[in-house]
């Protein structure tokens, strides 16, 4: 079993706020993740759109609408679900991938998994 990595104390996730950014390793590649809150939770995903992979955030670890309810990619429009990752509408064509996220002692840590690794800067 993999040991959990830090990602951030959870006073940097606000409520529908900015995110807070982070680098993965997706199935032998080097990507972005990201970590938000919404209804009191913390949810991961990686920041690649499934209409056309490239990131989503149109400013640095902005990811919401304004309304603080839903994800959105700046290039396409596609809305996805904050909890779930889900295609909520728009041009995605599937959910986002999703991270092994939780939140205990006052930080957020993610778990890495089969997919999904931390980057290894040795």
């Amino acid at each position: 079993m993999s040991e959990p990595i830090d990602v951030c104390a959870s006073e940097e996730l606000a409520e529908g706020g900015l995110a807070v950014s982070f680098d993965v390793v997706y199935r032998g590649e080097s990507c972005r993740a990201f970590a938000v809150r919404f209804e009191g939770r913390v949810f991961a995903y990686l920041n690649r759109c499934t209409h056309v992979a490239m990131e989503m955030d149109y400013q640095p670890n902005r990811f919401f609408d304004d309304t603080g309810q839903w994800l959105l990619c700046a290039t396409h429009g596609a809305a996805y679900a904050p909890d779930t990752g889900a295609c909520a509408g728009g041009p995605c064509s599937s959910n986002l991938v999703r991270l092994d996220l939780h939140e205990a002692h006052g930080r957020v840590c993610w778990t890495p998994t089969a997919d999904l690794q931390a980057v290894n800067f040795d």
